[in-house]
């Protein structure tokens, strides 16, 4: 019996969204003879080996620290994933002789978009993406095809640029004319729950929108200071749940590109 194998890259894998999540999707879903593994590579180096190895893997996951690293080992990109310079999901197809080719993609981009749009209003033309990762640039690609203009938010702006900010820059009058504010760095994730970005939360009103890339806990204290100011709030568990959808459409050919 030959399994199809998919599994997750980075270094190191602790607890894992993914593998718990496909492996109750392939219980719930009756899904036969496929696996889904952890492969903790201390180097990225190791990943052509894995791949070569094992003719049986069908696509993986890539998770920090290599999710520009591994795009030397690709033979093709999509659009978002070229754009963004990161990669969070590879497509490994097989000739007849075996030989892998090799796709990445960004499936943060639909997961993200995806869950915001229901949220959005007609005043939510402006944004603050905070923290400056890869993620953060996977937001801002969804926003431009949202048509949402941004400004980045770091401790370390690029001094001159138009589009970034740094936290000492908020004050009113920026907040109030960036309704939508998206967290992508990891402060407030279990277990330093007490961390959160520091922006003047004072001046967050009813017509912001405060979306959340992390999920655990599932209201960070970002997330509830602005309860507190009784803006809407979104954490990022839905857009994992998407994203991983996508990943599962593009790894069994139900989907090309974003």
């Amino acid at each position: 019996m030959r399994v199809s194998k998919y599994g997750l890259i980075g270094f190191p894998l602790g607890h894992s969204f993914s593998g718990t999540y496909y492996t109750e999707k392939f219980e719930r879903e009756a899904i036969r003879d496929v696996a889904y593994d952890l492969y903790p590579l201390k180097e990225i180096a190791e990943f052509p080996a894995l791949v070569s190895g094992d003719p049986q893997l069908m696509g993986v996951n890539v998770t920090i620290p290599y999710k520009i690293a591994v795009m030397q080992y690709l033979d093709e990109l999509s659009p978002e994933a070229a754009a963004i310079g990161a990669v969070n999901c590879i497509r490994i197809e097989r000739d007849t002789a075996g030989s892998p080719r090799l796709t990445g993609f960004n499936t943060d981009v639909y997961g993200f978009e995806k869950s915001l749009r229901p949220l959005l209003a007609d005043w939510h033309r402006q944004a603050l993406v905070l923290g400056n990762g890869g993620a953060a640039q996977a937001v801002c690609y969804a926003l431009d095809r949202l048509g949402i203009a941004w400004k980045i938010v770091s401790r370390k702006p690029l001094a001159g640029a138009a589009n970034q900010l740094g936290y000492h820059d908020l004050d009113e009058q920026v907040i109030g004319e960036h309704p939508l504010i998206i967290n992508t760095t990891p402060l407030g994730t279990f277990p330093d729950v007490e961390q959160a970005p520091p922006i003047p939360y004072k001046f967050l009103g009813e017509q912001h929108l405060l979306y959340d890339l992390v999920y655990n806990p599932a209201e960070t204290t970002f997330l509830k200071k602005g309860k507190e100011q009784r803006t809407i709030i979104k954490n990022g568990y839905e857009m994992l749940v998407l994203q991983a959808e996508r990943n599962w459409e593009i790894w069994t050919g139900g989907a090309s590109e974003i």
